[in-house]
């Protein structure tokens, strides 16, 4: 059984940096790309960054030269650093694999 569990979020200040980890159980990790979304309220879910199983990365332009993705194959687990937050970064984040969803875990900036 496939499980994500994503962790990290909070509040933060704009200007902040959270990281956030997702981690992964019940799939070969090192052979899926994995991805980030986020969805905030009234909105739809939107992808925020992806890294493919070779490390190649896709970010959204509202995130790029600002967030990035990372992965730990021995770890089976995928990162998402967030620098210089903005209070639009405020959503839930995804982490998923395949068609497999973790949790979410909510990111809130704000003064």
């Amino acid at each position: 059984q496939v499980q994500l569990v994503e962790s990290g979020g909070g509040l933060v200040q704009p200007g902040g940096s959270l990281r956030l980890s997702c981690a992964a159980s019940g799939i070969s990790f090192r052979l899926y790309s994995m991805a980030w979304y986020r969805q905030a309220p009234g909105k739809q879910r939107e992808l925020v960054a992806s890294i493919s199983r070779a490390e190649s990365t896709f970010y959204a332009d509202s995130v790029k030269g600002r967030f990035t993705i990372s992965r730990d194959n021995a770890k089976n687990t995928v990162y998402l650093q967030m620098n210089s937050l903005k209070p639009e970064d405020t959503a839930v984040y995804f982490c998923s694999v395949v068609y497999y969803w973790g949790q979410g875990t909510q990111v809130t900036v704000s003064s």
